[in-house]
């Protein structure tokens, strides 16, 4: 009797986030394509393409208004939707996501005001996440802008007790930079995933000083090497976040784009695309709709793949998945094609054993390899791989 009632009090003490984002989270968010221009028809014709074009089957679920919906705060101390973009409130927004069987993501600050100038969250945690769970938010993304002194440990666990409070299961995606280690105390105050890194910028390169002579925006490479040696803090429930994609907007070639995703998924990152699902060619959905891929990142093992050899510019990156297999990338981050090896020692098997190779990107058997596989990578490409003895 006394397991069992043991076992109840435990089993109440649960909070509702307690079995949220098991694998990582997958969507799509306004912000990387159409920053500030978020209105209710951009929102709702987006939720539609999620589930046109295969998104959602693929399993892209979150649909994530980011900054500027927000214009002000009531008499109450509510806050407010832009009325002109929103006419019809946030709630009927979220109703007509969840009719599509899809989930509703906002966005809010830990700071008085949003990166963007709109009003913060600080201070109206808890009446902010009554409001939330009203309109039936499922995702909620809490930036770092404004906060001055503010503690960010004891600032993320605070809305995460105002989210468990309202009663509802809001992912809470902590967009802290980085700056103070999130990775050291994310899981501990019920986030879901935490920001490694300043923002990406659509390129493929490193780290580039702002206009302003600040540090930094982050290409593709600055952003994977700034993830290099954070995987055992990342797992079922509590991911390490490299920011959201950039696939399709642009600024990289698609094999750029390819490699982009492949290492994302390799780093078991949540993946939530960021261009117009309303007009993809068909490169980019191919990319964004890879199922051998997308599976790898998925994976319920939730291992987060790490770099296991480098030489220069070329590099292995490598990640256990929950049957033994690996998953393994091929990374030329140089400017000629170079050979690459994927040595099993490096992947944590004998060289003696023979494995069967699987190509992810071409959907083809390469055949059984023992000791290693090599593979000709072009610049900025990748091979993505499975090796399963």
């Amino acid at each position: 009797m006394l397991l069992l009632v043991t076992g109840l009090v435990a089993q109440e003490k649960l909070s509702p986030s307690a079995t949220l984002a098991l694998t990582p989270p997958m969507g799509w968010n306004s912000w990387n394509k159409f920053a500030c221009n978020v209105s209710e028809d951009l929102i709702k014709g987006m939720a539609d393409a999620v589930v046109k074009s295969g998104m959602k089957e693929a399993g892209y679920v979150y649909v994530n208004i980011d900054d500027c919906w927000q214009v002000s705060r009531d008499s109450n101390g509510n806050i407010v939707a832009d009325a002109q973009r929103f006419p019809h409130g946030m709630k009927a927004v979220g109703d007509y996501i969840h009719l599509l069987g899809l989930k509703f993501g906002v966005y809010s600050d830990a700071g008085s005001k949003t990166c963007a100038g709109r009003p913060g969250g600080l201070g109206h945690e808890y009446q902010d996440a009554i409001q939330y769970a009203a309109w039936g938010v499922d995702y909620l993304k809490y930036d770092w802008c404004n906060t001055t002194t503010q503690e960010a440990k004891a600032s993320y666990a605070n809305i995460r007790a105002a989210l468990d409070a309202s009663g509802r299961s809001i992912v809470l995606s902590i967009c802290e930079w980085g700056k103070a280690q999130p990775w050291l105390w994310g899981k501990e105050v019920g986030g879901n995933l935490w920001r490694t890194t300043g923002d990406i910028n659509d390129r493929w390169g490193g780290q580039e000083k702002w206009k302003d002579g600040s540090c930094c925006s982050n290409g593709v490479l600055a952003i994977v090497d700034q993830e290099a040696g954070l995987q055992s803090y990342a797992g079922p429930g509590h991911w390490n976040d490299p920011d959201m994609l950039e696939v399709g907007n642009g600024g990289m070639t698609d094999v750029e784009y390819r490699s982009h995703f492949s290492l994302w998924a390799i780093l078991a990152a949540p993946l939530i695309a960021g261009n117009d699902l309303r007009n993809m060619r068909p490169e980019i959905h191919d990319i964004l709709t890879n199922q051998e891929v997308i599976a790898v990142d998925q994976d319920v093992l939730g291992r987060q793949g790490e770099r296991v050899a480098k030489n220069a510019e070329l590099e292995v990156w490598a990640k256990q998945l929950r049957d033994g297999t690996r998953a393994v990338v091929l990374l030329n981050r140089g400017a000629a094609e170079h050979e690459i090896s994927a040595n099993w020692e490096d992947l944590g098997y004998p060289n003696a054993i023979s494995a069967s190779v699987r190509d992810l990107w071409r959907h083809k058997d390469l055949g059984i390899f023992t000791g290693k596989f090599s593979a000709a990578v072009p610049s900025h490409d990748v091979v993505m791989i499975t090796v399963k003895p």
